[in-house]
């Protein structure tokens, strides 16, 4: 007599597939400018330069679902002489999204696309310095998820209504 259980088989539906997914396909420098206008007088110069640091995040839809995510970091170094160096970074990856709430979409790419990035663009931008004949610059982590919902919290109180709701 057989076993009963050699004749179970799973059956796995073939429904639509409507699971939320985002993958990062490929990240990559899309601009990079170093500057060192002082050269090679600056590396005489006895004061530490003032570092000044901006960031910027954009966000471009490229494909139906598919959106490029940009990391802009400024960094411009000046010492009492003049300007050390200048340094202009804009770091981009391209993530595919499939099935993702519309309102979870602008979170991950204001917050969580520059967080996966942001360690890559650091490295670039820390190479680019020492290359120029500096000590490298490495910038602290950065909670992009708190400064999203600083901005969210700030957007709020400007409009009068809650964030998110158009």
């Amino acid at each position: 007599m057989a076993d009963e259980t050699d004749h179970i088989t799973t059956s796995l539906g073939n429904g639509a597939d409507t699971a939320p997914q985002i993958a990062l396909i490929s990240q990559y420098v899309k601009d990079l400018s170093f500057e060192n206008p002082n050269a090679p007088a600056v590396y005489q110069w006895q004061d530490q330069p003032q570092i000044d640091v901006q960031f910027n995040i954009g966000a471009e839809k490229v494909g139906e679902e598919v959106l490029e995510i940009a990391l802009k970091i400024d960094v411009k170094a000046v010492a009492p002489q003049g300007t050390a160096f200048a340094v202009e970074l804009l770091y981009a990856a391209i993530f595919g999204m499939r099935n993702v709430p519309e309102d979870q979409v602008q979170p991950f790419m204001l917050a969580e696309a520059p967080r996966l990035i942001f360690p890559f663009a650091r490295r670039v931008l820390a190479d680019a310095i020492r290359d120029g004949g500096f000590p490298p610059l490495l910038l602290d982590p950065i909670d992009f998820g708190a400064l999203y919902l600083q901005q969210a919290q700030q957007m709020e109180v400007t409009s009068g209504e809650p964030a998110g709701h158009a």
